[in-house]
């Protein structure tokens, strides 16, 4: 029997990518974290591998999964955190911007959740798939104008609910950690946030990873969207 866990974690190299593999380290896990520069933003070590590469592309999926299972034996956790968060009036999108949106939010996610429930299913281990939304998904906010990125996000969510009802009988659970505003560079660069956005409370990046923790350790919630935005749309519009 193995003495730990193995977790995948993408966009691992900063935020809550970066802070997530620490937690899961300090846990006692093996981790496999990804990201087109990791291997520059933290060092390896026997319970640490790192994956440098374009979560877009399947290749990177495929290194991910094969040092997860050729280090490690197995893939317990699969981190969705990769992705892309865009904020314009709709007629400003643009086609690219949505390629982006759909390249890393969706295509990404499909290329290394696939491997790695394949890989949970062939090693008949329970697994979990914990992924990175957004609480603007289902949660909007007046001047948040993010309806493009949140096609994504939504897409995200409803899969989620979707692939928890459909492998719950072979044990591998499927959830959602739907931040807020997070004080993570990506908001602190953020051009075009509303008044009501900039005055907002915003999550920590210890209180999203307090939650991606938890869904992975909670072995009876499945199918969970949970939203760590301190109620924001139910207090300002």
């Amino acid at each position: 029997m193995r003495e730990k866990k193995t977790v995948v974690i993408t966009g691992a190299s900063g935020g809550i990518g970066a802070a997530t593999v620490q937690r899961f380290v300090s846990h006692n896990f093996n981790v496999v974290a990804t990201s087109r520069h990791v291997s520059q933003q933290m060092a390896p070590s026997d319970t640490l591998i790192l994956i440098d590469g374009d979560i877009t592309q399947s290749q990177t999926a495929d290194k991910a999964v094969e040092a997860a299972i050729g280090n490690f034996g197995a893939i317990d956790v699969l981190v969705n955190n990769a992705g892309v968060f865009l904020t314009k009036p709709f007629i400003e999108f643009t086609c690219e911007d949505f390629n982006a949106l759909i390249s890393t939010n969706l295509m990404g996610f499909f290329h290394i959740t696939q491997r790695a429930v394949k890989e949970m299913l062939r090693n008949q281990n329970a697994g979990c798939v914990v992924n990175i939304t957004a609480a603007l998904a289902d949660r909007p906010i007046a001047g948040v104008n993010g309806s493009l990125s949140m096609i994504t996000k939504g897409g995200l969510n409803a899969a989620t609910r979707n692939l928890a009802v459909e492998y719950a009988n072979q044990g591998i659970r499927f959830n959602a950690v739907a931040p807020g505003v997070v004080d993570t560079q990506l908001h602190r660069n953020e051009s075009n946030a509303s008044s009501s956005q900039a005055i907002m409370k915003k999550a920590t990046v210890k209180q999203i990873v307090d939650a991606v923790l938890y869904l992975a350790c909670a072995e009876h919630v499945n199918g969970e969207v949970l939203h760590v935005d301190n109620a924001a749309p139910a207090r300002r519009w």
